[in-house]
């Protein structure tokens, strides 16, 4: 499964980059203004230290709109995915961006229709949102293996990118059903290398060389 990290916060996103932990970058609205940058800026600066995908959001709400917003989004580099809402007209810019060859996210997605709709218009990923859908007593994760039998059912190439991941729990069950993506902030994947074994295992190991005198170095 590829790790995208959810933040526009360069600093993290090098980090993780340097440890071989990002494959690819999401940003939407909210993350560019927690970031206080200008959008082009920080998204230029992220496809500059990330090779792989990184998904940049348009902000219109009609399909005109979106596609010029998408194109000039698109020109900042060769990596960037357009992010566009799944919605009648973002199913309509995804049908025209990915025909022009440009890699194309289709976001907020909460149901396999919509998923499958998504498929059909070409988008390069889909992003169902586990957690939201654990927000309202939904089973988040029950989508993405819907999603997944649907799209193996069809031999779809749309790459699922399970998103709103908010714990490592989240990672390990996208995972164990096959997600191609999942996207989260830097705290929940740092999260992953926690296990409270580990701690108490380390803690003995330490105390029993104290022990022993000696030094390595």
């Amino acid at each position: 499964m590829k790790f995208f990290v959810d933040t526009a916060d360069v600093a993290a996103i090098a980090e993780l980059n340097d440890l071989g932990m990002v494959d690819g970058v999401t940003t939407n609205p909210s993350l560019i203004l927690k970031s206080g940058r200008d959008i082009i800026e920080v998204t230029k600066e992220i496809c500059s230290i990330v090779s792989g995908p990184v998904s940049a959001e348009v902000v219109a709400l009609t399909a005109d709109e979106m596609i010029a917003e998408g194109r000039k989004l698109a020109a900042i580099a060769p990596n960037i995915a357009v992010k566009v809402p799944l919605t009648w007209d973002g199913l309509k810019t995804c049908k025209v961006l990915s025909g022009e060859g440009f890699m194309v996210n289709v976001t907020l997605c909460f149901s396999t229709n919509q998923a499958l709709l998504a498929a059909k218009a070409g988008a390069t990923f889909i992003s169902p949102f586990v957690g939201r859908l654990d927000d309202i007593n939904l089973d988040g994760m029950e989508l993405i293996a819907d999603i997944r039998q649907v799209y193996d059912n069809y031999d779809f190439e749309t790459q699922i990118l399970a998103a709103s991941i908010r714990s490592a729990n989240h990672a390990s069950q996208c995972a164990l059903i096959g997600a191609d993506v999942m996207t989260a902030p830097p705290s929940v994947i740092k999260a992953m290398a926690n296990h409270i074994l580990t701690d108490k295992g380390l803690d003995q190991f330490m105390k029993d060389w104290a022990k022993t005198g000696q030094k390595i170095i």
